[in-house]
C-alpha cells in the first residue's frame, strides 16, 4: 500500500472518529440537558359568551377577529316581559378578549345558556406540553423553555414551566379506557405541562398551533 493512500485512509478514519465523536457528544447533551416533546400546542382560556335569557336576537355585532373589553356590549335580546311590553337584554363580554368563533345568527330566537361565540385573550396565551409520565419527574417549576411554532419555523420563543398537571391528560377524556376484555395493555400515559411564553415576538400564535419545546433540565 502507497504512503499516499495510507495517507488518505488515516485521515478519513480520523474525520469518521471526530464526527462520530460530535454526534455521540451531541446526543449525550440534549439528552442529559434538555428534554423535548412535539406533543404540545398553544393554549389559552377559551371564554364562551352565552344568551342571557329566551328571546330573539335583535342585535348582534361581534365579528370573528373582533376585540372587545369586559362588560362591553356586543348583541341584544328582545323578550316579551309579564306585562307583555317588550324587554331587550344585553349580551356582554364577560372579559377581554378577541372573537375567534361566533356562532349567533341575528334574528334568530335562542334559548338563555345557548352559546353564541368563543373568545381567548390572545394576549394571554401559553404552551400546554403533554410529557410522559416516565420523565415527569424530570422537570421542575422555574425551568427554562425554547419554544418552535410549527407555523413559524424561524422564530424561536421563550418560555417557563410555570405549572405540572397532578392528573393525567387522559383522566380528563370523555371516553376514558377500560379493560373488559381482561387482557391488559399498560400504555404510556402524559401529564400536562403549562409553559409561559415570555414574548411571542410578533408572530401571530393563535391557540390550537403545534409546537415543540426544549426544556431545560
Amino acid at each position: 500500500m502507497s504512503a499516499k493512500r495510507l495517507l488518505l485512509i488515516n485521515i478519513i478514519m480520523l474525520l469518521v472518529l471526530v464526527g462520530g465523536g460530535f454526534g455521540i457528544y451531541a446526543y449525550y447533551n440534549k439528552s442529559v440537558n434538555y428534554l423535548t416533546t412535539d406533543n404540545a400546542q398553544i393554549a389559552g382560556q377559551q371564554v364562551t359568551i352565552a344568551a342571557t335569557a329566551n328571546g330573539k336576537l335583535t342585535n348582534w355585532n361581534a365579528n370573528v377577529g373582533d376585540h372587545f373589553s369586559k362588560d362591553d356590549k356586543v348583541g341584544t335580546i328582545t323578550t316579551t316581559g309579564a306585562d307583555g311590553k317588550p324587554v331587550k337584554m344585553n349580551v356582554t363580554l364577560p372579559t377581554d378578549g378577541t372573537i375567534v368563533q361566533s356562532n349567533a345568527v341575528k334574528d334568530s330566537f335562542v334559548a338563555a345558556g345557548t352559546p353564541l361565540a368563543q373568545v381567548y385573550n390572545l394576549d394571554k396565551l401559553w404552551v400546554t406540553a403533554n410529557i410522559e409520565e416516565t420523565s415527569i419527574d424530570e422537570i421542575a417549576v422555574g425551568q427554562d423553555v425554547d419554544i418552535y411554532v410549527d407555523a413559524f419555523p424561524n422564530s424561536e420563543l421563550k418560555g417557563t414551566v410555570k405549572q405540572i398537571g397532578l392528573a393525567t391528560s387522559g383522566t380528563f377524556s370523555l371516553l376514558p379506557s377500560t379493560n373488559t376484555t381482561g387482557n391488559y395493555t399498560k400504555v404510556t400515559q402524559v401529564v400536562p405541562v403549562k409553559v409561559s411564553i415570555d414574548d411571542n415576538k410578533g408572530v401571530a400564535i393563535v391557540p390550537g398551533m403545534n409546537v415543540t419545546v426544549r426544556i431545560h433540565k
